[in-house]
């Protein structure tokens, strides 16, 4: 006899299910569907995030050893490959995508006092992106280069837990300042852009919103120092502290007030150069703020590496999307279960133990539980 709730349905059972059909209806997506539904597509497709599933033929074979014993899980009817990739294909990709904002609305208060390293109650956020390669002849929807294709994944990271607050996927060649169209600034919060952003008329799009914005400044930059404040130039790497306005005509029109621009130095010794609308942070802040940029970085290699984006479980369009938004959906949902079930595991160490024991009945609280202590009663007669 059955006993216990199956690893992978304690996991899904913090998926809002009332949400999850809000979201079917909203684009009709139950539309002549009568046996493989939106749950079970979405229940096959994080199964194969969390087990890393290479192709859909892995995954039916997975899923159908398991036998009768799917219904626990949470699954209803069986995933047969052509049925998955037909789901995949043709069923709207914005349903997964708007699913994936609700337990993202979810983990954001509970990631909201996690410590980043500094006196800040601010929000801060990292903007960037990361461009997956694909194969021309296979993706041909989407052109990067003469001989290979690629999409762009522009994520909005809130540093307080390392949880995408926006997601944009585009196509290669879309260059990057174009992605600040697409946000909703947040007055009183930082944004951390690298130097690829440095478009002056989109970040006073930013300041008259009330953000704060911190960009690495491009070499050549040409600027007119207005005032230079004290800095302490032994006791920290500070170089110097400088309210400027640019020279150029084109930049001064898009940004036609005054700029604060930090020069630290690196471990290294190299100069780097800041540009920021905030004036009130010290000089020192500003460079270790910026360091925080660097979690989405690590955010893009978490998911190139432990989520399944290396290998695509369809060609089109709308299939390399919802593969995408569910292995996002995925990620949440892991750190949902970190935070609320309190488990000091890193998300990388989840994933590798909860690859191994989707369908096991231990609690999960249980299961990563460490080891009990063997008391050490000397040396052991080891008999053969």
């Amino acid at each position: 006899m059955h006993r216990g709730q199956y690893v992978f349905a304690q996991i899904m059972a913090h998926l809002p299910l009332t949400t999850f059909g809000r979201c079917v209806a909203r684009y009709d997506g139950e539309y002549k569907v009568k046996h493989f539904s939106f749950l079970d597509q979405f229940y096959a497709m994080a199964f194969a995030q969390l087990t890393y599933r290479e192709s859909l033929r892995d995954i039916e074979a997975c899923l159908a050893a398991q036998g009768r014993g799917l219904y626990h899980p949470g699954f209803r009817s069986a995933a047969a490959h052509n049925t998955l990739a037909d789901a995949n294909a043709v069923r709207p990709w914005r349903i997964y995508a708007d699913l994936a904002q609700h337990p993202i609305a979810i983990a954001r208060p509970l990631c909201a006092n996690e410590p980043i390293g500094l006196d800040l109650t601010e929000t801060v956020y990292a903007f960037d992106s990361t461009t997956i390669d694909l194969c021309l002849s296979l993706f041909p929807w989407a052109p990067f280069r003469a001989t290979c294709a690629a999409i762009k994944l522009h994520s909005l990271l809130d540093v307080r837990g390392a949880i995408p607050s926006f997601m944009h996927i585009g196509k290669g060649r879309t260059h990057d300042v174009n992605a600040l169209d697409e946000l909703l600034p947040e007055p009183g919060a930082f944004y951390l852009l690298d130097r690829g952003y440095m478009d002056f008329g989109r970040l006073h799009a930013l300041h008259a919103a009330g953000a704060f914005f911190l960009i690495r400044a491009k070499r050549g930059l040409r600027a007119k120092r207005r005032y230079s404040h004290p800095v302490d130039r032994v006791g920290t790497p500070v170089v110097c502290d400088q309210t400027v306005v640019l020279e150029v005509y084109y930049s001064k029109q898009g940004y036609p007030e005054p700029l604060r621009r930090v020069v630290v130095r690196d471990a290294a010794g190299q100069r780097i150069a800041f540009l920021t609308n905030n004036t009130r942070l010290p000089p020192q802040t500003v460079g270790e703020l910026y360091r925080l940029r660097w979690q989405v970085e690590l955010f893009f290699k978490w998911i190139k590496q432990h989520l399944r984006v290396r290998a695509f479980f369809g060609t089109s369009e709308n299939a390399v999307k919802t593969q995408i938004w569910i292995a996002v959906a995925t990620y949440v949902l892991i750190a949902i279960v970190k935070k609320r079930a309190a488990l000091p595991h890193s998300l990388y160490e989840l994933l590798q133990i909860f690859s191994l024991s989707l369908f096991h009945t231990t609690p999960i609280n249980q299961l990563l539980a460490p080891p009990p202590l063997v008391p050490d009663n000397g040396p052991q007669l080891l008999l053969l």
